[in-house]
């Protein structure tokens, strides 16, 4: 039997199984309990009900028999590990919507979505906790214990914007779908340095681990490692210094609209991690170097914002979407920016 497994730094887990042509049948949910780590019969039979296992490409029942060279495609939510669980705090939460199976909140920027190392608590995950412990339509959670809210996908800490929360087993199975599936809608809006050559593009380029700096992501142009990564592009604003754009991701890796721009000299404004917290587009006069840091005052992280989030809910198949505005902290840059270029234009 041939195996491809994609876990990478997502949420949610990807399979594609080959049955071997000896195979006899067999029930799917107990042969696909004997090859996925920690796969329960009640797991395994939730996402074929949520048509997230597809065989030949067709959905199939829970009694379907696995059969000589079947194709076999298996989306899931991940299982949870020790990092993901975290004790309930309380904590103001920005909800936007919510309801029995579903719930979309603004994460605004320097909030950590879960716990880790140097981050222990005080997580949006610890929030969460504690906030659907307290609902009576859940099961009750034990205070003592543990838990793990449905993470369906993340956001960096310093990144502000939209995200959506499964609360439910099927509402969590149903999401990872969609986000195999690549029908999830987002967009982000994302200042960077410079003039963009095209007014729309596509960046691509495989994004894994940099060679060096594990704390970091890297773009491997000639696709010899990482992952493939799709970023859609459109500059909003052109304010030749900096230019505003909006991001379509076609897929979800770790920073990686960040990472993409960077791998074209145009890194975000800010980002200390990928070189956009210094002076990339611009003069070397100090006054302008003194605005450029008044700016970065101004915007004390990466400029990245989670705008917008359409997807279908997974109990009324009703396409829902989402949007939140610019926060006010890369408004203020962007009329700062704006000021600075008129008054330049009036000098020349």
């Amino acid at each position: 039997m041939n195996k491809e497994t994609d876990t990478g730094e997502e949420l949610h887990e990807h399979h594609r199984f080959a049955v071997d042509p000896g195979q006899t049948p067999v029930r799917i949910d107990k042969f696909l309990m004997d090859r996925l780590e920690k796969a329960s019969r009640s797991r395994v039979q939730k996402a074929i009900k949520a048509g997230t296992i597809l065989v030949n490409d067709m959905p199939i029942k829970s009694n379907y028999k696995v059969r000589p060279n079947d194709i076999i495609v298996i989306s899931m939510a991940k299982e949870p590990r020790d990092r993901d669980y975290a004790l309930p705090e309380e904590m103001d939460l920005d909800i936007r919507y919510e309801d029995d199976h579903v719930l979309v909140l603004f994460k605004p920027a320097g909030l950590v979505v879960h716990p880790g190392v140097g981050n222990p608590s005080g997580t949006l995950v610890n929030g969460l906790a504690h906030y659907l412990s307290q609902q009576k339509s859940l099961p009750l959670l034990d205070p003592e214990q543990p838990t793990r809210p449905g993470l369906v996908h993340r956001i960096d800490k310093n990144t502000s914007g939209l995200m959506v929360i499964a609360k439910t087993d099927d509402a969590m199975t149903h999401m990872a779908k969609q986000f195999f599936d690549h029908t999830i809608d987002r967009e982000y809006v994302a200042i960077v340095w410079g003039h963009m050559d095209a007014e729309k593009g596509t960046i691509e380029g495989n994004i894994g681990r940099h060679p060096t700096d594990r704390k970091k992501m890297h773009v491997f142009k000639d696709g010899s490692e990482g992952k493939v990564a799709v970023t859609h592009y459109e500059v909003i604003e052109d304010l030749y210094y900096i230019s505003l754009v909006k991001c379509k991701l076609e897929t979800g890796r770790t920073h990686q609209i960040r990472v993409h721009f960077s791998s074209l000299h145009h890194p975000l404004f800010n980002d200390e991690k990928y070189g956009g917290d210094r002076v990339v587009k611009g003069t070397v006069f100090t006054k302008y170097k003194q605005f450029v840091m008044n700016r970065f005052s101004e915007l004390p992280r990466h400029a990245l914002h989670a705008r917008s989030l359409g997807f279908v809910h997974p109990h009324t198949n009703e396409r829902m979407h989402f949007s939140a505005d610019i926060p006010d902290d890369m408004e203020t840059v962007l009329s700062r920016w704006r000021t600075y270029v008129t008054d330049k234009k009036s000098k020349i």
